[in-house]
């Protein structure tokens, strides 16, 4: 991938997740391969070990796989939502994250943010936020991370 690439990938994860995250997702010294649609678009961003990162949705934003939400949250903290050890294998086979066993969540977290579903310090999943931070803390009901990937799944 040449810099100039890089660049305007990174720039778009800063300015989804907030600063760092394109260095966290796509640092300046590892090797990744795009891979695009029949237009030219970014579609796919892979590490060398063919890892997804992340997918880039047609409206100009990334989709987190579960390797790019571990790296986001091994830099940033976040954005995640943490449940609690009721609900870590099913939330890590993929099933949705309720609001109902959240611990915590990142104050900033809106409803269609691209979150990582932890536990411990243990990235169990990636999703949609479905929920506003103060929805997920407060609901006893509801699905609170719409859940894409299962770090087992």
């Amino acid at each position: 991938m040449d810099a100039d690439a890089r660049e305007r990938l990174q720039a778009v994860a800063d300015y989804q997740f907030g600063a760092g995250a394109g260095t966290a997702l796509f640092p300046d010294d590892e090797p990744l391969t795009v891979l695009r649609t029949s237009t030219g678009r970014p579609q796919q961003v892979l590490t060398d070990e063919e890892e997804r990162l992340v997918s880039y949705t047609v409206e100009g934003r990334f989709t987190l796989a579960v390797a790019g939400g571990r790296r986001l949250y091994e830099v940033l903290g976040g954005p995640a939502v943490e449940v609690g050890d009721e609900s870590v294998e099913f939330v890590r086979d993929g099933k949705n994250a309720f609001a109902k066993f959240v611990r915590a969540v990142d104050d900033a977290v809106r409803p269609g943010d691209e979150v990582a579903v932890t536990y411990d310090d243990d990235v169990l999943a990636v999703g949609r936020a479905e929920l506003p931070a103060d929805g997920m803390r407060d609901f006893q009901s509801g699905v609170a991370v719409k859940v894409r990937a299962g770090a087992d799944a």
